[in-house]
């Protein structure tokens, strides 16, 4: 009898719960809630919510796979050897030169490279046969290759290396020249905008919408939604996205995807060119690896620095592991996938940490995803300087943390990420007076950790952050415009990966 009435109670107790559940989530099943910035399936979202659209990130927009490019050659027929002892970098960079097209494939073994070695053309693979079996070894910092001095904000002597670069260096430019200027205000979430002349431009070409700020630094106010904190000694916000065009009329350019800012003439906004002398570019399936050593702490890296893309876009990093760096990969490109990366180091190391950067997503629409942080960094995950739209996803780490690294980097998304530990998640950097760490719509979504976690400290950014489905013991937040916290547990939330989601509604 006690025993029919313990399971009585349970069935009861249970119906209540699934009873709250099903209010809760309008539908759902218990397992699952969906967010109200996003609902089911996105019928909740629009263009010019406080939730961004990061649908764009990645490679080709996320609209095509990243290809498997045909090998055509090989650096051992430009005569490297892979037996970790010869200097193997002229057969790399001579297969480079001789390579207009395709991939150059890096057998089993281990290359000693002692210089940078550069991409600069379009259509180049530098394909590994696997991380556990290529390996690239630099017994040689870039700042003894090729020394460029400078200073952190506070006036330190310091390796400019210890924030860029990187030992493969993708690099090119959008050749970004003015095609016209945009001649009324629009708002965010806009998808048109109108211009002093549409000569210049066709249906499904892809032009870059250009901003800089004024005297008065309007322009951060508005990327900070009105709350910058301190940027005295910031000169000012430039920013940009690119679209592509749909339709021309009469004196309107009609775009693909909604404005992530508003639009004022005092801004002086233009339309740019957006031709990349430099796309398609892959480093793949290989290992990175740097010599073992102490690390000494904050700005004293000399730039053991695995990759760096600049000035390029749609090129991808996948399969890789990058072993004791200095820093892991500096991104300053749109479109561009980075995925499957491994960091692991040997070092000694200081303040808890064996290296400063492990990446930056600089520049725009960019995804990191697949990742695994078996070592700390001082910076783990980072977004900087008017940085947007970039996306870090399916990942997980010892210690995660999310850098903003001030001069309002806005729209940037952290989704389906396990920190690890949980104990400095919103730890940053950046120099004083220059804005608060995130600015507007840095959104965080389904991050687990160790912990419970709290709300982020003012001086991390303003209200217009969105928190949804974050680990923690504290309760929702959910004002439409000031401070959204919405209180999930990480494994309920629907969807999982925000990104995913956006893009899968984007393109159904």
């Amino acid at each position: 009898m006690l025993k029919r009435l313990i399971t009585l109670v349970v069935l009861l107790l249970c119906s209540s719960a699934g009873s709250a559940a099903h209010m809760q989530t309008s539908g759902t099943t218990a397992s699952q809630i969906h967010s109200e910035l996003w609902g089911d399936g996105g019928d909740l979202w629009r263009p010019d919510s406080r939730l961004p659209d990061f649908s764009f990130a990645g490679y080709h927009r996320g609209e095509t796979e990243i290809p498997a490019v045909p090998q055509v050659s090989s650096v051992k027929d430009f005569g490297a050897v892979g037996d970790g002892i010869a200097d193997d970098t002229q057969a790399f960079l001579d297969a480079i030169a001789a390579t207009e097209s395709g991939a150059i494939f890096i057998p089993a073994g281990r290359f000693q490279l002692t210089k940078i070695i550069e991409i600069q053309k379009s259509n180049l693979v530098l394909r590994g046969a696997g991380p556990t079996k290529t390996t690239l070894y630099f017994p040689t910092p870039l700042n003894e290759i090729k020394p460029n001095w400078g200073a952190t904000t506070g006036g330190q002597r310091t390796s400019n290396y210890s924030w860029s670069g990187g030992l493969i260096w993708a690099k090119g430019n959008y050749r970004n020249q003015k095609l016209a200027d945009v001649t009324a205000m629009a708002k965010r979430g806009d998808f048109s905008l109108e211009v002093s002349n549409t000569e210049p431009f066709l249906a499904g070409q892809e032009v870059e919408i250009s901003l800089q700020d004024d005297a008065e630094k309007t322009l951060t106010r508005h990327l900070y939604s009105g709350d910058p904190g301190d940027m005295e000694k910031f000169s000012g916000s430039k920013i940009s996205m690119v679209v592509k065009i749909t339709e021309i009329t009469a004196d309107k350019i009609h775009f693909d995807r909604p404005l992530r800012f508003d639009v004022r003439v005092e801004w002086k906004p233009q339309i740019r060119r957006f031709d990349p002398t430099v796309k398609e570019v892959g480093i793949e399936n290989l290992s990175f690896e740097f010599p073992v050593h102490s690390y000494d702490g904050h700005f004293s890296e000399s730039g053991f620095n695995a990759i760096a893309l600049s000035g390029v876009s749609d090129c991808w990093v996948r399969n890789i592991k990058i072993k004791n760096a200095d820093s892991g990969i500096f991104v300053g490109a749109n479109f561009c996938t980075i995925t499957g990366v491994q960091f692991e180091s040997m070092r000694k190391p200081n303040r808890d940490c064996t290296g400063h950067h492990g990446i930056i997503l600089g520049g725009n629409d960019n995804l990191f995803t697949d990742f695994d942080f078996r070592t700390k960094f001082i910076h783990d995950l980072g977004v900087s300087a008017n940085d947007s739209g970039n996306v870090f996803s399916n990942g997980k780490g010892v210690d995660l943390n999310f850098d903003h690294h001030r001069r309002a980097p806005f729209e940037n998304l952290f989704t389906n990420l396990d920190v690890g530990a949980g104990t400095r998640m919103w730890h940053c950097g950046g120099g004083a007076s220059l804005g608060k760490h995130c600015a507007a719509r840095g959104t965080f979504w389904n991050i687990r950790a160790d912990q419970p976690q709290q709300y982020p400290p003012s001086k991390f950014g303003p209200l217009s952050m969105n928190l949804v489905a974050v680990e923690t013991e504290q309760t929702s937040i959910k004002d439409p415009v000031g401070k959204w916290f919405e209180v999930i547990a990480p494994q309920q939330i629907a969807p999982q990966n925000l990104h995913q989601a956006q893009l899968k509604s984007r393109l159904d």
